[in-house]
């Protein structure tokens, strides 16, 4: 090579070099502290785009979990009210196994029937009352058989969304809750006119109460059946999208995250590449020198 001035290749190919290992240096540095193998979509393309999708399905999952929680929270509440419902039946039932003897008057009847009335009150109050979140839950807002979400306020049997996406056989389902009012259970005076349930307060009236304390009580079993199942099916699929949310979280960080190990490899042998380059390129810018010393003399 010639010993020449206004062109000084040997510096010009020490600060390209310098420039790729400060540029490498400086790549690694940003992996190492911000631990991730991909910052910007120059480091990799595909993998940004298939990490998004992953964390965008990693949200959504955690939120269905807490949409699962929210549902058996609202279950517990509409069970706990059947609960207590339940106690007032017990109590009718007895009430009308009191009144259907013979060794009560018709004024004592009367004042059992007054109590009798009085817990189909509480019945009905309980019904009307309990409610998750706003959603009233026992007085046959969520009995329908069909859902509607199109409007600000959805009608019909609730709808628990717990997927990633909008598909029926995987991402929801519903919870229909009957209507636990007295009237419905057939049961005080609010009742049909035909209704057995409506008074014991003679005898022959407090019999035929007793059947239709009993249907009563199976109705209202049906619903807590049916509540306890659907507490189960939920627990059983906050299970699956904890499992599934967990493996999408793994296969995610293998795309994104940085392997220290490997990286910190680079990462010195960068910073040996720029202090190297940096040396010669100190010597390159000295070669000129040489040239003077040849005019000089």
């Amino acid at each position: 090579m010639s010993l020449v001035i206004n062109h000084n290749m040997m510096a010009a190919t020490a600060s390209r070099n310098l420039s790729n290992s400060y540029s490498a240096l400086a790549t690694s540095t940003q992996r190492l502290s911000s631990g991730l193998r991909i910052n910007t979509a120059a480091d990799d393309a595909a993998g940004l785009a298939i990490r998004e999708l992953m964390r965008s399905d990693i949200a959504s999952i955690n939120q269905g979990v807490r949409n699962a929680n929210d549902a058996i929270s609202m279950i517990q509440t509409a069970d706990g009210a059947l609960q207590v419902v339940d106690e007032k039946l017990i109590r009718m039932k007895e009430l009308a196994e009191q009144a259907s003897t013979g060794t009560y008057t018709s004024d004592q009847r009367l004042i059992i029937d007054s109590e009798y009335q009085a817990m189909a009150s509480e019945i009905t109050r309980i019904a009307n009352a309990t409610d998750f979140n706003g959603i009233y839950l026992l007085n046959g807002n969520l009995s329908s058989s069909t859902h509607s979400g199109s409007g600000l306020n959805s009608t019909g049997k609730l709808k628990v969304h717990f997927g990633s996406s909008n598909n029926s056989a995987e991402d929801y389902y519903y919870v229909q809750i009957g209507t636990s009012t007295a009237s419905a259970l057939g049961l005080g005076v609010g009742a049909a006119t035909t209704a057995d349930g409506r008074s014991i307060s003679t005898q022959e009236l407090a019999q035929k109460a007793l059947v239709a304390i009993q249907t009563a009580i199976v109705s209202k079993d049906k619903i807590r059946a049916n509540l306890g199942a659907l507490q189960n099916r939920l627990e059983n699929t906050i299970s699956n999208l904890q499992i599934q949310g967990e493996n999408l979280q793994s296969a995610e960080s293998q795309i994104s995250d940085v392997d220290v190990a490997t990286e910190m490899t680079n990462f010195v042998r960068n910073q040996i590449l720029t202090q190297s380059a940096v040396a010669m390129l100190s010597q390159a810018n000295s070669m000129p020198k040489m040239a003077l010393q040849l005019i000089g003399g």
